[in-house]
């Protein structure tokens, strides 16, 4: 078995369904390229009979029935010619008649890849496949049955919070999301890529350590080398990625790519108002539906404003790969404008904010507040009579303190000058002043090579951060 790389409460799930005297049945869900195939076939393939059937994009039901024979004709050592099925009611009592010949000390894994593309409409494999586990399979004790789907909005609708036979039937379930800052390291250190930490969050800038793109990756390459190639090469393996990406993960994609393409021109995201404002043409119901989507499969995060209720908030686009592809490729701005252009830090700014709320669980960690620590938040005040101010990501704490986090990207120590310092204090006097809050308020600073401790860094931060922060593996 190769060795998988991270993934390690995931392993921790697998082993226990390995492990269990009774029947188990799992939902595994996460965008495409994410390596959900990868860590089912790589943990299951050597542990009893493995029968793995993916689903074909667009596929017909009679196509995805062909297939099906070809696989249950070579998993099973069956003679002659794959046998012609023509419903998944058919199809699953064949599977069924292989998987009771078994004796019951040896596993018998079903992989039902890409279910979303098998489950084609009126072929009704979802109603065949309830059956076939409740009436029959949930019976066997070596049986694993694994369901896995890239849609994740579907997934979660069609079989984690399914309300048909299926309901209370799972025994687990994953929601796999991308390397983490760590993760990627490591599994590029396993391929001998060896680049610095900066450069390294550089191109999850790009990737957001997906692992089919960081597969991509070549050695010997600076993250700007490697930018170069992905990206803007026209048969780099990320030009032409978009598009394809939405269209095999929702139905309806252009009502999603055209809240991706909104969201990623505003550096704090938006209001769901504003969303709505700005695509007139799109009910608010299916706004609704599309921001759900984008959220279930890791494109969208929702972030909510300090003091306000639960549902106020901004919807920011976290994903590192449409934040560049909208901003640099779909723009056709050139290459050769992309490395240290005003541009470019711009948008490097804003993806080291989301790289930074997307590991809010590690600095956390860093900040030594987990048992403390309460949630995260965004704030923002304008006013006439007052200057305006925002906070890209507060810490919230139960132990009457809040850390309010600045994040800056920079090549070198960061240097604080006198009126940025005066600025920071003012902005935690304000802060303090709107909220009416008494808890102690900590200015906190994450870089990524910390800053220099002159006397305006001493009067003004609090604690701080570097890269080094961000790589670690939380609890």
């Amino acid at each position: 078995m190769d060795q998988l790389i991270g993934r390690n409460k995931e392993k921790k799930k697998l082993q226990k369904l390995l492990d269990s005297e009774e029947a188990q049945l799992l939902a595994i869900y996460g965008r495409r390229r994410i390596g959900k195939t990868y860590l089912i076939r790589n943990f299951f393939k050597d542990k009893g009979v493995f029968f793995e059937l993916t689903g074909i994009l667009g596929g017909s039901t009679k196509e995805q029935l062909r297939n099906f024979s070809r696989v249950l004709h070579k998993v099973f050592n069956l003679s002659g010619r794959p046998e012609t099925v023509q419903s998944w009611q058919q199809a699953l009592e064949r599977l069924l008649d292989e998987v009771i010949k078994i004796s019951e000390d040896k596993k018998v894994v079903l992989f039902f890849d890409e279910l979303p593309w098998l489950a084609t409409r009126r072929s009704a494999l979802i109603r065949s496949l309830e059956y076939i586990w409740n009436r029959y399979l949930s019976q066997r004790s070596n049986v694993v049955m694994i369901l896995c789907g890239s849609a994740a909005s579907w997934m979660i609708n069609k079989v984690i919070h399914n309300r048909g036979g299926f309901h209370g039937r799972l025994t687990e379930k994953i929601h796999l999301k991308p390397f983490n800052l760590y993760e990627a390291e490591q599994y590029l250190q396993k391929r001998n890529i060896h680049l610095s930490r900066k450069q390294l969050v550089e191109v999850y800038m790009v990737t957001g350590g997906v692992a089919k793109y960081l597969k991509h990756v070549e050695r010997g390459q600076s993250s700007a080398e490697i930018i170069q190639n992905l990206c803007f090469d026209e048969d780099g393996f990320l030009h032409t990625e978009f598009e394809s990406l939405f269209r095999s993960l929702f139905d309806q994609s252009e009502r999603h790519m055209q809240i991706i393409k909104i969201l990623a021109k505003s550096h704090k995201g938006l209001t769901f108002s504003k969303i709505v404002e700005l695509t007139p043409k799109v009910k608010s119901g299916r706004v609704t539906e599309a921001l759900n989507d984008l959220k279930a499969s890791g494109f969208v995060q929702f972030v909510p404003f300090y003091g306000r209720k639960k549902r106020d908030g901004l919807y920011r686009l976290v994903d590192e790969y449409s934040l560049f592809y909208i901003n640099w490729i779909g723009s056709h701005d050139r290459a050769i404008n992309f490395h240290r252009s005003p541009k470019y830090f711009s948008w490097a700014g804003y993806a080291f904010e989301n790289i930074c709320i997307k590991h809010a669980e590690q600095i956390i960690e860093a900040l030594k507040l987990t048992v403390v620590a309460k949630n995260i938040a965004y704030w923002d005040k304008k006013q006439d009579d007052l200057p305006g101010a925002q906070i890209d990501l507060i810490i919230d704490r139960t132990d009457r303190c809040l850390n309010l986090l600045e994040i800056k990207f920079t090549d070198d120590a960061y240097e604080i000058k006198s009126d940025y310092g005066r600025t920071l204090n003012q902005r935690r006097a304000l802060f303090q002043k709107v909220t009416k809050s008494k808890k102690s308020i900590f200015n906190t600073l994450v870089t990524p090579f910390g800053a220099t401790k002159n006397p305006h860094y001493l009067s003004s931060i609090d604690k701080e951060l570097t890269l080094d922060a961000l790589f670690s593996i939380p609890i």
